[in-house]
């Protein structure tokens, strides 16, 4: 049997599992798959965070890669992060480098069983802090020189490609080596805040023309994880498994321990079970209907006779579903223009494409960016989550989401960004 065949029809286990830790957030993207900004009262406490990653270590789950929200903004991170290592469990966690400061690129230089990811949506200020937010891209280039001075080699930098910054992949290579790092290209998903700037930040074809070319000579030292297969149909198909592994061989686990089959696809739709349930998470992986029926043999629907139906699979599900695409039908980026025409004929409502609506709690803070129409400036005020007074130092928390900031800051817990210096509540 192919190893890709086998992948269809899951593991015991993931072989990468996606754990967003908290959604508390000291920036609002745009584009944030998850609309983090407000930490979550309900999320997963220290005792039950060790608990999954003990059973994580029974299951042989190679590594987890953490995210959020923020997740070093979270009081326990680093201990958490201890704790998996302890236990044979890798960690890779993203960040957007607010508390990577000298000390602690050290300490990740010195550690064996740790990969750092740090996200940068922009070869420039300009490109970057208009989706990332005012000055992340300076807190960003910080962390990657604290972590080139402690001679921490091959991090990885994280770009999600937008129709802004297609353009400049050879600048974010430059950067790349710039720091010995690694330079990861992810695709941009219509999920979370990204469903409201989607239209406006996607590439076009022709982007994703010049995209796939670039992959095709840099991909020996790119990686993508699986985030392009949809782009096999201009071509050969480029290096990776080129398969949706929802449910197969990914999923993720949300900060209330609530389990997906798509790190993309935060939506009751794709919701599986939560590790708070009996039998914890080796149950809902190995057992759950929605994960069950996900590695049935697939038709492959409209897509089936397509000529490049074998390398493209058809797309992301995600993006399909985000878009309001039949979950059997082209990609909405197919790169043969057949996911266009089904977008032009969406069912309209009110002037306006019906979507996916979810119950998710969005964690967004309360004021962060402009509607649907385009991007609008951030603006993070002060304010308090209900019943719960901060005290202290940060009794106000900063209206700019790097005002003072002081990486080393003990964080404040009644803040719902993790608090510190850093804290930008709102």
């Amino acid at each position: 049997m192919r190893l890709v065949e086998q992948f269809e029809k899951g593991l015991d286990a993931p072989i990468c599992l996606t754990w967003e830790l908290t959604y508390a957030c000291n920036l609002a993207c745009a584009h944030c798959l998850s609309s983090s900004g407000r930490r979550d009262p309900r999320e997963l406490s220290t005792v039950e965070a060790k608990a999954v990653i003990d059973e994580l270590e029974r299951m042989q789950v190679f590594y987890v890669n953490i995210g959020g929200g923020e997740p070093t903004v979270r009081p326990d991170f680093w201990e958490l992060v201890d704790y998996a290592s302890a236990h044979h469990v890798g960690v890779k966690f993203s960040t957007n480098g607010v508390k990577i400061s000298p000390d602690i690129a050290r300490r990740l230089a010195a550690s064996d069983y740790v990969d750092v990811q740090i996200s940068l949506d922009g070869a420039t200020a300009e490109v970057n802090d208009h989706v990332r937010g005012p000055g992340s891209y300076a807190t960003a280039m910080t962390a990657m020189q604290n972590l080139y001075d402690a001679g921490f080699t091959g991090f990885k930098i994280s770009v999600v490609c937008t129709s802004q910054n297609i353009g400049q992949l050879d600048e974010f290579k430059a950067i790349a080596d710039r720091f010995d790092a690694q330079l990861r290209l992810t695709r941009l998903r219509p999920s979370g805040r990204g469903a409201d700037v989607w239209d406006e930040l996607h590439p076009t074809q022709a982007q994703q023309r010049l995209l796939y070319d670039w992959l095709v000579a840099h991909g020996d030292g790119v990686l993508t994880g699986d985030s392009f297969f949809h782009l096999s149909a201009l071509g050969g198909a480029l290096p990776g498994l080129n398969l949706c592994g929802a449910g197969r061989v990914v999923c993720l686990i949300d900060p209330v321990g609530d389990v997906y089959a798509c790190p993309f696809a935060i939506h009751e739709e794709f919701l599986a079970g939560n590790v708070r349930s009996e039998g914890g998470f080796q149950e809902v992986w190995r057992h759950s209907e929605l994960f069950t029926r996900l590695r049935r043999p697939q038709s492959g629907g409209a897509c089936a006779s397509c000529t490049f139906f074998d390398t493209c699979k058809g797309g992301c599900m995600a993006a399909k579903f985000f878009t309001g695409l039949p979950l059997d039908g082209p990609d909405p980026e197919c790169v043969q223009g057949y996911g266009e025409e089904l977008l032009k004929n969406r069912k309209e409502k009110d002037g306006g494409p019906v979507l996916p609506t979810s119950s998710i709690v969005d964690h967004s803070h309360r004021t962060t960016r402009a509607g649907r129409s385009g991007l609008g400036p951030i603006r993070l005020t002060p304010s308090r989550r209900a019943g719960i007074a901060p005290t202290g130092e940060n009794a106000d928390c900063e209206p700019s989401p790097l005002a003072g900031m002081n990486l080393l800051a003990k964080t404040d817990a009644s803040c719902e960004c993790g608090g510190g210096s850093s804290c930008s509540c709102g």
